[in-house]
């Protein structure tokens, strides 16, 4: 065993630690998975090819070459790439009004605009610009995934309405796969699943029942080289290549990300990138057009029990032998068979548990969810996706936006006293000094906020006229940030009073020294502990107000007029 991992080494710094998890087992679970995503794949990159106005052809190409690259040089383990319906929508709305469908023209500026999504792919893992997806919160991945599970079931509804037969053998693939489910937990139950309804559909048609089935599809050969390239491309699908980027990358990448949540792999945005990008290359060599991550090739991986990106690299391979040498017993596969699988997996999609745990957690986090799995059904998917992290940071914005500033003191008098949070237990505080808890970072959206409750602080009746700020969770300050402290320590001195803080982080350090903040308000009032904070501030309180209070709350009022501490 030694001997052979040390051997796989090289092969796992290439192409990921995946190779390391390679053996029998898993080879057998990735062939069953990449088989019955070639089944799935040749009716679909047919119509997918049709969509975008390309010979049906073209679509098999794009399920064998890309697949395969995008497998081996990505981070995902699960993540088919090939022909998906948004990116060949898109592509043909953005080459109709350049060239006529399906003209030579036509055909070279597809594999243009392909060259150029895959150059783009690439330059954005190069830069290490794919960690922008990080900005794809689980709220959001939740409602993509949600709704992509309900178009993935429209869709298959739609291939069978109005067909009685089609809908019954759609709904009864839909039940055996579910039975199979329960006692073939670990076996290829979609793939003996799709046998039993092919078997099921050749039954029927020996009773005069009228079914659909895939057809017969052959490629001839695979063409290889690159695509012819004029200088007036270069104006005319600069743009088209950008906007087909953005599609086919947010797509690859949401998928990517909904897939590593729900088996708790690693997923290296930028390896993915390159992954696409490398893919995309290689399909605008091989007569292919823009391929990204596809959901209905990559959830019924999951499900199938794919263990390695072996199970795409073997889809790929079973599309090419398939289309081959088994056209004409993948022709009698019936698409309502097809239809139904797609059902059993748009239903495994929609994760129940993530739901309930948002609706009674977090309803400003299922309202998300909810937003973007509305937005995927009325959009198209990168502008759901674009939507849904828009929809999230603006979340995330209003919640930084309103840090919290909580008054602290001591639930008992000295020595045994713990600092607590007295917000709701008037009295239980120094009637001079005010201590604050600051949670969160202060920038130009939390200065309204954080201004205003210091406002608020100082005009109220008898308040403190010294301030000390437990700064440990005061994360970051911006300029404005800054002025605002700045404004703050000037009213402190004007009411008589005084500005403290206590574990300032050395980047708010950093940037008051660079202010030169500090120098105005003196090293003096900046303490690393409590208790030296105390020991400064308290000796510097008014005598007076001093000798006739009652609160006593600090060891070091045993030094002030006035009776001494409880228990001092």
């Amino acid at each position: 065993m030694t001997l052979q991992r040390s051997a796989r080494a090289p092969w796992a710094r290439w192409l990921g630690p995946w190779v390391e998890d390679v053996n029998r087992t898993s080879l057998r679970a990735d062939a069953a998975a990449g088989l019955l995503g070639a089944v799935l794949a040749l009716p679909q990159a047919i119509a997918f090819a049709a969509l975008a106005g390309l010979p049906p052809t073209w679509g098999l190409y794009t399920a064998i070459v890309p697949c395969i690259v995008a497998a081996l040089a990505g981070s995902s383990r699960l993540v088919a790439t090939g022909p998906t319906n948004a990116v060949s929508l898109a592509l043909a709305a953005m080459l109709a009004p350049l060239a006529l469908p399906g003209s030579p023209e036509y055909l070279r500026l597809a594999l243009v605009a392909t060259l150029g999504v895959g150059l783009m792919q690439t330059a954005i893992a190069l830069l290490r610009l794919g960690s922008l997806a990080h900005f794809i919160s689980p709220s959001v991945l939740l409602g993509f995934t949600s709704g992509a599970a309900l178009l993935i079931a429209w869709h298959a509804l739609e291939s069978v309405v109005g067909d009685l037969p089609g809908i019954v053998l759609a709904c009864g693939t839909l039940v055996v796969a579910w039975a199979l489910r329960q006692v073939w937990r670990r076996g290829p139950f979609l793939l003996a699943t799709l046998a039993l309804a092919a078997l099921a559909a050749w039954l029927a048609m020996r009773e005069g029942v009228v079914l659909d089935f895939v057809g017969e599809q052959r490629i001839d050969h695979l063409s290889w080289g690159p695509p012819a390239l004029a200088w007036a491309d270069l104006p005319r699908l600069a743009g088209v290549s950008l906007a087909l980027t953005v599609v086919a990358t947010g797509q690859s990448i949401a998928i990517a990300k909904a897939l590593a949540a729900r088996t708790d792999q690693p997923l290296d945005v930028n390896r993915e990138c390159m992954g696409q990008g490398l893919a995309n290359l290689a399909g605008a060599c091989s007569s292919g057009f823009v391929a990204s991550g596809s959901l209905n090739r990559s959830m019924p991986n999951l499900e199938a029990g794919a263990r390695t990106p072996l199970a795409a690299v073997f889809s790929g391979l079973f599309v090419l032998l398939l289309a081959l040498l088994a056209a004409p017993a993948i022709a009698w596969i019936p698409t309502a068979a097809i239809a139904g699988l797609l059902l059993w997996v748009a239903a495994t999609l929609i994760d129940r548990e993530q739901w309930r745990e948002r609706l009674q957690q977090d309803r400003t986090e299922a309202a998300v969810a909810a937003a973007t799995l509305a937005a995927t059904l009325a959009l198209p998917l990168e502008q759901a996706i674009v939507g849904g992290v828009g929809l999230s940071l603006v979340v995330y914005l209003y919640r930084t936006s309103r840090p919290a500033l909580r008054t602290m003191g001591f639930d008992r008098p000295p020595p045994d006293r713990a600092m607590v949070v007295v917000d709701d237990a008037p009295g239980a505080e120094c009637p001079q000094l005010k201590m604050l808890r600051m949670e969160g970072s202060v920038w130009f959206g939390a200065v309204a906020h954080v201004g205003e409750r210091l406002q608020a602080l100082r005009a109220a009746p008898g308040a403190p006229k010294h301030l000390l700020v437990m700064a440990k969770s005061m994360n970051f300050i911006d300029h404005a940030g800054a002025a605002l402290w700045e404004q703050e320590h000037t009213r402190r001195l004007a009411l008589g009073g005084d500005l403290y803080f206590h574990r300032p982080r050395p980047e708010v350090l950093q940037t008051w020294q660079q202010r030169r903040f500090l120098d105005r308000l003196g090293e003096d009032h900046v303490f690393a502990d409590k208790h030296s904070a105390l020991a400064t501030i308290v000796p510097r309180l008014d005598p007076a107000v001093c000798a006739g209070c009652r609160v006593r709350l600090y060891a070091e009022c045993a030094s002030r007029p006035g009776p001494p501490p409880a228990g001092a």
